[in-house]
């Protein structure tokens, strides 16, 4: 190893599917070596990992995601990591990338769907949340599915989250009225305050559908959906005629073992409203777009982003518990170098 004495990797594994929310045993660990790099690959230091909610459906073998599990694999994932030995021609020792090492120290990769970081832009910690697959899903599905017109009310879920934070801020950046669904007061204000949101409603604070009401006079014309169930219900009773929804995560489901019973889409009918289903890899072509756009707006202070860290890999499955009982506050990251 070129600069350090360490030869062993430590490797959070997949253990079981969770019944109901998980909690900290369906996860395992181990050691192994650190691989040797082959002719064509490179191998990385993992410094951050990303936890998402998706995973949660992967760790059930969802059919929507290439990924699949067995008891004993590495825990998937996004990471950003540097480069350390490459034996691939595009990659040099002290890249910054961003990869798919898992929930692991070291690994290897062959360089496919990996990309390069330029340090410059934001922190590299960003190209996990808003400079990465969350920005883009929240960018390419406000500009491109939910295209709120300047003055539109754009109402938006889990909005301090990272998909959340960044539609709600692209939908102010193109004139929009915003008003984002979150589930605490503190998350509310900073929506406000941080963000620039024009209203923020705290959904665990009495009558939702009344509180949209009160926040959306004229109804909401664009609905970026992060988390569906009761959520959803409530804002099919507020649509304005023409309304759009975008479809994005359905958190409060990724836990069941058999799905909600759906929400009455009358309403939908009643505004001519649509509803369109967003993944995010239907937009990757957009990437370079959003990180151009993105961190422009960062730069100038007109964009605003919060995470939330968890020191250590060993931490890693407590912290996922946590984001899934929704007790983070901003994007979920693990420091693990």
């Amino acid at each position: 190893m070129s600069n350090s004495s360490t030869t062993t990797n430590q490797r959070i594994t997949f253990a079981r599917s969770p019944r109901g929310l998980p909690v900290p045993e369906d996860f395992g660990r181990d050691v192994t070596l650190i691989p040797t790099v082959g002719e064509g690959q490179f191998l990385s230091r993992t410094l951050w990992l990303s936890l998402d909610p998706y995973y949660r459906n992967v760790m059930k073998n969802s059919q929507i995601y290439a990924d699949r599990l067995a008891a004993g694999d590495v825990m998937v994932g996004e990471t950003v990591a540097e480069v350390l030995e490459s034996r691939h021609p595009q990659f040099t020792a002290g890249d910054i990338v961003a990869v798919r090492n898992g929930w692991q120290q070291y690994a290897l990769s062959n360089g496919v769907g990996v990309r390069k970081i330029d340090p410059t832009l934001a922190p590299v910690s960003t190209a996990l949340g808003v400079l990465g697959m969350p920005g883009l899903t929240g960018y390419a599905g406000t500009v491109y599915l939910g295209q709120p017109l300047p003055g539109q009310t754009f109402v938006v879920s889990a909005c301090t989250g990272p998909v959340g934070s960044t539609a709600g801020q692209v939908a102010k950046h193109m004139g929009a009225r915003v008003v984002g669904i979150a589930g605490s007061t503190e998350k509310c204000d900073y929506a406000i305050k941080e963000m620039g949101f024009d209203a923020c409603v705290n959904y665990k604070d009495g009558d939702l559908a009344a509180a949209l009401k009160a926040a959306c006079p004229r109804g909401i014309d664009v609905y970026f959906d992060n988390v569906a169930g009761d959520t959803l219900v409530a804002v099919l009773r507020n649509l304005a005629i023409g309304a759009r929804i975008v479809l994005c995560g359905m958190i409060e489901a990724y836990s069941m073992d058999t799905p909600p019973a759906g929400p009455w889409l009358g309403p939908v009918v009643g505004a001519r409203a649509s509803m369109k289903g967003l993944v995010v890899y239907d937009h990757m072509n957009r990437m370079d777009e959003m990180t151009r756009v993105v961190s422009g707006w960062i730069r100038d202070g007109s964009f605003r982003y919060r995470e939330d860290v968890t020191l250590g890999l060993e931490n890693a499955p407590e912290a996922f518990c946590a984001l899934m009982q929704g007790r983070n506050f901003g994007k979920s990251l693990v420091k693990v170098a």
